[in-house]
């Protein structure tokens, strides 16, 4: 059987040609940045972009050494790479937001927007009947400890005329968020949309059938969701670096958009054992929901419109009755994105 690895000859040209494509040359290499970067959560089909990067090369021909690391959850990331622990990570920027009120100059910084559509729902048997944020009052509702649905629940519930007081939470392992909504443990449960969905078809659920959903962006919360961050240190000490890992990322999206395959092997090379099939479901439902909305292909992959950016802001601020309302570069810089061209794929 021939490999499904290319020979040593075959990366030696990609890398080259990598080199070409991001401007990196032979002294940028000779010297790496060592990146210990953090997911949003285990490997999976929609995180293909990242692996795609490293093993093409396009992370060692801007000059970094990556480590990709599984994460927790979304906001999980973003004390994760304050503290040092990670120099980047692929995270919730509402979470940043949080932490810039309470820790400025501390704070991760988002660099490039990958999820340009707030994902967040709250998800209830169909048979409930539960079609208004009210309603859920008096529910218990389940949801990992870090699930940024579930982290930015007090904020829904402020804007949605929610008692947040009269819903109780119960905490459970990710794998079995939807199994104990099925058993009828929990009475709802909140997440990111697709996970939720596909949670339950592996389940034995159908999500049409079986389930209604409560999009947060429905009821006043219509927010960024998860970008790429760096620590202030990586922002301040090697802003080359920055920009060359957001353009390293970059170019593998739309590689991966242009042909899913690719992206799903190098997704594959790091869990043999997920089923391809479901992975791509996965991926192509992410960029279909979350990615490449109207806003994205006007103003290019990565980027932020001002005004929302300045508005999402003020939601969270609002609803978390934060001590101070952060300004929009605390929380995301456009300044190392690629060229407008090079971001529309």
């Amino acid at each position: 059987m021939a490999s499904k690895f290319p020979r040593r000859g075959v990366l030696a040209v990609l890398g080259l040609a990598a080199a070409a494509a991001l401007g990196g040359g032979a002294a940028q290499a000779a010297d790496p940045l060592k990146v210990r970067f953090i997911l949003n959560w285990k490997f999976q089909g929609p995180q293909a972009w990242f692996f795609l990067a490293d093993d093409k090369g396009y992370f060692k021909q801007a000059g970094i050494d990556i480590q990709l690391d599984q994460g927790a959850g979304s906001g999980a990331a973003v004390p994760k790479v304050a503290s040092t622990a990670y120099d980047a990570g692929f995270g919730d920027i509402n979470a940043i937001t949080r932490f810039a009120a309470k820790n400025k100059g501390k704070q991760p910084v988002a660099v490039y927007m990958i999820y340009n559509q707030t994902p967040f729902v709250i998800a209830t048997p169909k048979a409930a009947k539960i079609m208004k944020p009210k309603q859920l009052e008096g529910m218990t509702l389940g949801a990992p400890v870090n699930d940024g649905a579930f982290k930015l629940f007090p904020a829904f519930a402020n804007i949605a005329g929610i008692d947040a007081s009269k819903v109780s939470w119960q905490h459970m392992k990710p794998n079995l968020r939807v199994t104990m909504l099925k058993q009828g443990k929990v009475q709802g449960v909140s997440g990111y949309h697709l996970t939720v969905l596909f949670d339950a078809l592996r389940v034995g659920m159908n999500p049409d059938r079986d389930l209604d959903f409560m999009r947060f962006a429905d009821f006043g919360m219509d927010l960024y969701s998860n970008a790429v961050m760096v620590s202030q240190e990586m922002l301040n000490k090697h802003p080359d670096k920055v920009k060359g890992m957001v353009g390293a990322i970059n170019k593998a999206f739309w590689e991966v958009v242009a042909n899913p395959e690719i992206g799903l092997d190098a997704v594959m090379r790091r869990e043999p054992l997920l089923k391809r099939n479901s992975e791509k479901e996965r991926l192509l439902a992410t960029l279909e929901h979350l990615i490449l909305s109207p806003e994205m292909k006007k103003i290019g992959m990565g980027d932020t419109d001002p005004e929302r950016l300045k508005r999402s802001i003020d939601i969270v601020t609002r609803a978390f009755k934060l001590n101070r309302t952060p300004e929009p570069d605390e929380v995301f810089q456009s300044r190392f994105l690629p060229s407008l061209k090079d971001r529309m794929g």
